[in-house]
Formats: structure tokens, sequence, C-alpha cells
């Protein structure tokens, strides 16, 4: 079925408010901050199956900007800014690649260097405010990619969740890749 203009712009407001709804509550609700960034990511996702990565590139862009006008706590829009908001569009780039073994390793690698990244941001500009365990370096990376690679496994599920929902496509699969 074909969409017109109008759907389109207001699921991109529908998926803006609700992405910047869960950043909100990931900035208040200790303990489930991930889980909320990750619905919140599932929104991107959502405008880039039914407009096009354009469509996810403004709802992301959006939400960003909204949350940081809107949310008081702007140290939790760090792990959506620079990490979970913007994957679902590079999950889509990804996802393009051929080969399913290329494609775990670009995410791997990607994920790798998002958390060494984070790790030394966290240490040069946060070092007062934030405990970063005394584990080595490569096992906070190690165990990183892995919760990664758990995000991205759980993000593929609700999107093929969504296509056999909403989108009538019974032919969804999970991909592990």
């Amino acid at each position: 079925m074909k969409r017109n203009k109008t759907f389109k712009i207001a699921l991109g407001g529908i998926c803006l408010a609700l992405a910047v709804i869960f950043m909100f509550g990931a900035s208040f609700i200790p303990g489930i901050e991930l889980t909320l960034y990750l619905i919140s990511s599932l929104f991107t996702a959502i405008m880039i199956i039914e407009t096009g990565a354009g469509g996810g590139a403004l709802v992301f862009g959006g939400a960003s900007l909204l949350g940081l006008v809107l949310i008081p706590n702007k140290l939790a829009l760090i792990p959506y800014v620079f990490c979970y908001g913007y994957y679902a569009i590079l999950k889509f780039y990804i996802e393009k690649i051929k080969s399913g073994i290329l494609q775990i390793a670009v995410k791997v690698i990607y994920f790798a260097a998002i958390i060494s990244i984070g790790l030394l941001g966290f240490k040069v500009v946060l070092a007062s405010s934030i405990h970063i365990p005394d584990y080595p370096v490569w096992v906070l990376i190690i165990a990183g990619t892995a919760l990664m690679i758990l995000y991205d496994f759980v993000l593929t599920f609700l999107i093929n969740w969504y296509m056999r929902r909403f989108k009538g496509d019974g032919n969804a699969s999970l991909k592990l890749s």
C-alpha cells in the first residue's frame, strides 16, 4: 500500500514524541535505562521501514534536539545521541552487505569502537563524577561488545515483530547478522 505524505508526517511526529518520552524515562528511571534507550531507538527503525533512511535520520535528529531542550538531565542523553539513537540507521546500511559474516564483523568492530570511545570519554570528561570498575579495559570492551550484540539481537527481534504485526510481512524472519 502506498503511503501518502500526510501519513509519513504524522508517523514521524508520533515516532519523535515516543522516542523523546522513552529518553525522558531513561533519564529518570534507574535500572532500566538501556531498555528504554533500545525502545527509543526502535522508533528510528520504524521510520526507516516506513519512509526510508532519511525519515529515520530526521527522527533521530529531532529526538536528539528535543531531548536537549526538554530533558533536564543532559548527561542521560549521551548514550542515545552517541550510540543508540542512530544505530538503526547504521544497521540499515550494514545489513545491505551481502555476507552475514562481514555484517557481524562490521557490527563487532563498531561496537568495540563505541565502547572504547565511551570508556575514554567517561575517564576524561567525567572522571570525578562516574566510577568505572577497576577491571582491565579489554574486559570492559569485550563485555560491552557482548551487551551491544544482545542489543542488536533484541532490536532485530522488535523490528521483525513490527514487520509481522503492522506490515503484514509473515516472511519476516530473525536474522542474527
